[in-house]
């Protein structure tokens, strides 16, 4: 078989999308394959898209996008990495012709053709104290891997792109950002969804809202802290995250500061409903130690909330001058910015509306266009050579 079928038959590039994110919890690397892919099928209908994932149907009930053309889904049971990586992806690769596999984070060892890879970040490497051992050691690993053997790097921010060149040698003009962005018809201001709201238990501009993993890096410890110096009469506090390592103390800590009481945990929010929690929350407030995006901070002003957050790593990027800021170690300057918020309705008013025209920055479409134009760019280059090596080989 040649590396390139779409050069011998004259046919559409074949671009295979390693989707099992989809299958697993809600995450940023999750919205990111979802906003950013269902934009590049509509914009490059030249293009041909083979997605590999275990839920096909879930997928395409999701979007009527995943059912065009020159989409096709196929079944990829779910499995531990290593299998995946090893074994399933290039089986899957050489059975359906696949032209260029696009991964996220990690490229198969031996993958038998060309890669694309995104890498949203590399917090393990300059926080490690968050990540697990095992995890930050074999990351270490296989991100540099992928770094030095894809033939198409990308990732989500300005601060990802300085951090993988810095640490890993990559040339700036090897590594393409594509930043994330919201689905405007789920993420806007207005009164929608106030009905599902009250389903809950909440009321409309009466809560306070955080959304993230219940992970250390993501600061639950001190959002609590802070809104543990609040007045008692402060809205209640809603923590919406699935649980993930660590989890267990953010609960313990509300119950040790003797608020649980105002505090609601909730692991399993719908997706169609996170946009009314998002949209009808009084402010945000997200002070994460790290982020290689922070897709949270910009559905919160797509939504029309005043968001309070980190200045750090990709976030200041990402929020502009359009939130307030803390220090994250500080639970006295989280109080601080939330006591001033509750207070204040004329800087939320302005939170709010700067916050609106920073969203719209960040488009899935702006971002799809530009993947495309990378790929079609590899292919006709592709196509003009007489061989490209295996992408086990250094690029």
């Amino acid at each position: 078989m040649s590396e390139y079928p779409f050069r011998a038959q004259k046919c559409s590039p074949r671009i295979g999308v390693d989707f099992h994110v989809f299958d697993g919890i809600f995450q940023g690397s999750r919205s990111h394959i979802l906003g950013l892919f269902s934009a590049a099928i509509e914009i490059a209908p030249h293009l041909e898209f083979v997605f590999f994932l275990e839920k096909t149907s879930a997928l395409k009930k999701i979007s009527p996008v995943f059912s065009r053309p020159n989409v096709q889904l196929i079944s990829m049971r779910r499995s531990p990495g290593p299998a995946r990586l090893a074994l399933q992806l290039p089986y899957l690769r050489y059975r359906h012709r696949i032209d260029l596999l696009h991964m996220q984070y990690r490229i198969p060892p031996i993958s038998l053709g060309p890669c694309a890879v995104t890498i949203h970040d590399m917090l393990f490497e300059s926080h490690p104290h968050f990540f697990p051992k095992n995890f930050a050691k074999q990351s270490k690993y296989t991100f540099r891997f992928a770094a030095r053997h894809a033939r198409l790097l990308f990732t989500v921010s300005e601060y990802s792109k300085a951090e993988i060149c810095r640490r890993y040698n990559v040339l700036p003009q090897e590594m393409h950002v594509l930043h994330n962005a919201v689905d405007r018809s789920h993420y806007h201001p207005g009164t929608n969804g106030a009905e599902e709201i009250k389903t809950l238990g909440l009321d409309s501009n009466d809560y306070i809202l955080t959304v993230g993993r219940l992970e250390p890096r993501k600061n639950h410890a001190n959002i609590l802290r802070a809104y543990a110096l609040l007045p008692q009469d402060a809205p209640p506090l809603v923590i919406v995250g699935q649980k993930d390592f660590g989890w267990e103390d953010t609960i313990d800590m509300a119950g040790s500061l003797g608020i649980s009481d105002k505090v609601r945990f909730c692991h399993d929010i719908d997706d169609k409903v996170l946009p009314s929690l998002m949209r009808h929350a009084l402010f945000f407030v997200y002070p994460s130690y790290a982020e290689g995006f922070g897709m949270p901070v910009l559905e919160a002003m797509a939504s029309g909330t005043a968001v309070i957050t980190s200045d750090n790593t990709s976030l200041s990027e990402v929020a502009g001058g359009c939130a307030l800021y803390v220090d994250p170690d500080s639970p006295d300057d989280i109080h601080a910015k939330m006591e001033q918020l509750l207070d204040d309705l004329g800087l939320r008013d302005s939170l709010q509306t700067g916050g609106l025209v920073q969203a719209e920055k960040f488009s899935w479409q702006d971002s799809a266009a530009k993947l495309v134009s990378v790929y079609d760019n590899y292919f006709s280059t592709a196509a003009a050579q007489p061989h490209d090596a295996l992408s086990l080989e250094p690029k």
